[in-house]
Parts: structure tokens; sequence; C-alpha cells
């Protein structure tokens, strides 16, 4: 039998109208339709396409962690698919900006000043986001704390400061929302790290903590499941943010760090915020409405290494 040679070819140079798209398997022509519209973005290291999906549009996102780093993104990125951005951060002024940028990517806006380890502040968020937009659709726990410390040397303060702020606070968020989420057949993304996959010295408590985050992750998804509710996590390795040097590393050293890191993800370079929204945008959309549970490296290779 004559196999055909031309097993795909695009119908539509207008990337704003349908595409239809021709597979032959065995002699048999299936086509597929679909509606996309490709938003050229610049990218932070190289030309890239994003698509845009407007299954989002007036949907209800609560980003914590959103005044920098991986959290601004997913909220600029959110709101770049129209829809409704609550965004919990602890610094006034820098929410205000996000407040701006929400509103210039074409989403709707709702800033919160919030502590995510303080119980009664998340509790008012939540309740404050339902009084304002009625529902909630998607929870991105973006908040994150770290700083260094060994088995022998972590105090018990850095200790539970990073179990507040990495686990507990992402804990107790779920399970505040989860009610609302049950109502909207909504899902949850968990930002863990490469840490919660592999140890590294120096870190204890930071590696433990984003354990502990995968495995809230698979246990949440497994109880939320028959409610309709999906739970995955992202693992990042070493992106550009800002939580290093919050967590007491200097200017100096922190450039070191990043230049080091070339070195110890194979694919030769760290990461960038708008990188790890892609994934978090995709899982927390209807394209990944048959994935729970999942924790998804998204590291530059940094997982499949030793640690050096």
């Amino acid at each position: 039998m004559k196999r055909e040679s031309n097993l795909c070819r695009a119908r539509e140079s207008n990337y704003s109208q349908p595409a239809a798209a021709c597979v032959n398997i065995r002699g048999l022509e299936i086509e597929r339709s679909a509606r996309v519209r490709i938003n050229h973005q610049a990218a932070p290291t190289a030309g890239r396409t994003s698509i845009m999906d407007d299954s989002f549009s007036g949907k209800v996102m609560l980003v914590t962690g959103a005044t920098s780093g991986i959290g601004r993104s997913v909220a600029k990125r959110f709101a770049e698919n129209s829809a409704r951005v609550a965004a919990l951060g602890r610094n006034p002024s820098a929410l205000t900006e996000v407040e701006n940028e929400i509103k210039d990517a074409g989403g709707e806006p709702l800033v919160i000043a919030a502590d995510v380890s303080n119980e009664t502040e998340m509790r008012s968020a939540v309740e404050r986001i339902i009084k304002t937009f009625g529902r909630l659709d998607v929870l991105v726990n973006a908040a994150g704390h770290i700083s260094t410390g060994s088995i022998e040397d972590t105090t018990l303060a850095a200790w539970d400061a990073m179990m507040n702020v990495n686990l507990r606070a992402v804990f107790y968020l779920m399970q505040l929302v989860s009610p609302y989420l049950a109502e909207t057949k909504g899902n949850i993304v968990n930002v863990s790290s490469v840490t919660g996959q592999r140890s590294f010295p120096g870190v204890l408590a930071y590696c433990v903590s984003k354990a502990g985050v995968d495995q809230l992750t698979r246990c949440a998804a497994l109880e939320l499941a028959p409610k309709g509710v999906r739970v995955n996590a992202v693992n990042p390795g070493v992106v550009v943010t800002e939580i290093h040097k919050r967590g007491g590393m200097s200017q100096e050293n922190y450039e070191k760090f990043l230049e080091h890191s070339k070195t110890t993800h194979p694919i030769g370079r760290v990461g960038q915020p708008r990188e790890i929204a892609e994934l978090i945008l995709y899982l927390a959309s209807e394209k990944a409405a048959w994935i729970t549970g999942a924790t998804y490296s998204i590291d530059g290779g940094r997982a499949l290494t030793c640690a050096r």
C-alpha cells in the first residue's frame, strides 16, 4: 500500500481563524479543527509563541506571591487570557504595580495585601474574593521562602518560617478554597521545587518543605478528585526571582550562584518566571482536564543530575 507522505497540512494562514489539521493513518484521513489565537511575545531567552486560551475568560484566579517572580508572571498570564485575578502579596506598592499590569494585560484585578502564614488574613482574603467575584476557579500557591541551613545549624525559627510559608500556608489555603473549587470544578497548582524531588545540601528545611508540598499535592488530588477538583504541582529548578536575596543572599553571591547554576542545569541556563507561568497556565486550563496528582519537573534537566 502506498503510504501518504504528506501527513499534516495547515489550511489557514491567519492564526486568528480556525485551523484544520489532517492526519492520514493507513489511508484514513482524520480532520481536526481548532480555533487558536497566537500572541507573539518577547521571550526571556529566545523567540516564543504564546497561545491565548479563551477558556479563562471571566474565571477567577487566586495567585499568592503575586508581587514578584513566578507568582507575578502567573498573574499577568492569566490576565492576558481575560481572567479575573485576585493577586495576593505583602508589598502594597508592588501590589499597585501588579494591579496596573493586570489591567493593562486585559484582566480584572483584585489586589489583597496579606501574609499567607496568617490564618486570619487568609480567611479574610478568601471571603473578600468570594464577595467580590462570587466564585473561585483556580488557586495558584506561588508564595515561598528560603534560607540556608544544614541539619547541624538550622534554627527552629528558620525551620518554622519555611514550613509556615512553604507548606502550612499551602495546606490551609487549599483547605479554605476547596469548597468553592468544588462548585466550579476548578483546580489548584502548587509551586514546588526540584528540591522537593532531590536532596541538596545546605537548604535542609526548604527541601523538606517542598517535598511536603509534593506529597500534599498527591494526597489532595486523590481526595478532591471525586468532587471534580484537580490538584497539580510544578517543580522548577533555579529561576531568576527575588527569593534567594530575600532569604539573605547578597547580590554579588546571587550573581555567582546564577552563573554556577548554568553548569548544574544540563540545558545550560537558569529559568525565567514566565517559562514556569506557561506550564502553570496549561495545568490550570481545560487542556489539562485529565491531569491530576502530577508533579511536573521544569528545571532544565536539574533533577536528572547529582548535587553539585
